[in-house]
């Protein structure tokens, strides 16, 4: 039998605290918060120092932090049903937009990502980050799991039409997200070994396709690059040798805030970006990367515990998508900047310098706190 647990509930209403009182009626989850928070100080202050001293560009991220605090509020107020019917014109809206990005977008740094709307600036491609799984996982929320194969087929064009429109533009670092997190709710929903190995089949037939009728001549270049970057030191490879110069002078302890030689000369490329987390190494050592790391894990520990006791498929899917998503932020950009991974611009979330991937992100959260929040139903 299932019915609502009104007394228990009423009863750890009385026993909370003032601060918690709040966050309960905020439906906002305080140690997921906490972490969170922390995550973004400990991001201003080194891109104060990544920046040069420069306040405006600080003022600027806080403000954006401002805003997607503000967009996770909102959204952990809202009731999973609205998210599982806004899902599939959620995903429509995002596939018109990069239609739209590909004819008429602003081009900068010579890719069109951009939709310019005179008084904001976004990429529309970001918001597929959460509108792909919300799909996949509203799909499944009806069917039988694990998926069958035309439901997998269905999935696979759910989530490639709108990677395939986002690396047209070209943006391979966040189709590959958009990818990674429609893919990570069809992991999540259950898959026999015999469809992992064949998806491992397509992936490396799709690769060889990618490499040689996909790719663009930049894109090659950061590949080779990953596996050598001493064969072209001034050009391709200079990002990556100059990010592991940075990593490894900090030593243990790092040279001191403002202090690294490579960030502060200016030779370390992007250093407020995609290679902040270089500017960590040499200004704060193994140990500042250490709890940098250590605050990751716990948020996306959190995270994971939240998604574990939501109460139905959809939402166990898409909670689960959104944790592992912001790991797999965590993992791609401190791959690449170490030289594990291949160059592919990818931010440190919440502490590199930008502004739709941040608020994106913190709204991702605010979707999963409204998962956790609005569960009611217990087993008696």
């Amino acid at each position: 039998m299932i019915r609502y647990d009104t007394s228990t509930d009423s009863a750890a209403r009385r026993t909370l605290s003032g601060a918690a009182r709040v966050l309960l009626a905020l439906k906002m989850d305080g140690p997921l918060l906490l972490g969170l928070t922390l995550v973004s100080v400990y991001g201003l202050v080194v891109l104060y120092s990544a920046s040069g001293q420069d306040w405006g560009m600080v003022t600027r991220h806080a403000i954006r932090l401002g805003l997607g605090a503000v967009a996770m509020l909102v959204l952990a107020q809202v009731r999973p049903q609205m998210l599982r019917n806004s899902a599939l014109w959620l995903y429509l809206l995002g596939i018109v937009l990069l239609v739209i990005v590909d004819a008429l977008g602003v081009i900068g740094k010579g890719a069109q990502r951009w939709l310019d709307l005179g008084f904001i600036r976004f990429q529309p491609s970001e918001m597929m980050k959460v509108a792909v799984p919300m799909l996949c996982a509203w799909y499944l929320n009806d069917r039988p799991l694990p998926p069958s194969p035309l439901s997998l087929a269905a999935l696979a064009a759910i989530i490639l039409i709108p990677a395939g429109l986002t690396a047209a533009q070209p943006d391979l670092g966040t189709a590959i997200l958009i990818t990674i997190a429609g893919t990570l709710v069809v992991l999540m929903a259950g898959l026999p070994f015999l469809f992992i190995g064949g998806a491992v089949i397509v992936a490396a037939a799709g690769a060889w396709v990618g490499w040689h009728y996909l790719l663009h001549d930049y894109q090659r270049e950061r590949v080779l690059t990953f596996i050598d970057p001493q064969t072209d030191p001034l050009g391709a490879g200079y990002h990556i040798i100059q990010s592991q110069i940075a990593i490894g002078s900090g030593g243990i302890f790092g040279k001191g805030w403002m202090n690294g030689s490579q960030s502060q000369l200016e030779y370390l490329p992007e250093r407020h970006t995609d290679f902040i987390f270089a500017v960590i190494g040499e200004e704060f050592g193994l140990l500042g990367l250490a709890i940098l790391l250590l605050l990751y894990v716990f948020v996306v520990g959190r995270a994971l515990y939240l998604a574990s006791q939501t109460q139905d498929t959809f939402a166990r899917l898409l909670a689960s998508s959104i944790a592992l998503t912001f790991f797999v932020y965590v993992f791609i950009n401190t791959g690449m900047v170490s030289g594990l991974l291949p160059v592919v611009g990818v931010p440190l979330p919440l502490v590199s310098y930008g502004g739709t991937s941040m608020v994106t992100l913190m709204a991702g959260f605010g979707i999963l706190m409204a998962l956790y929040s609005h569960r009611k139903l217990v087993g008696s």
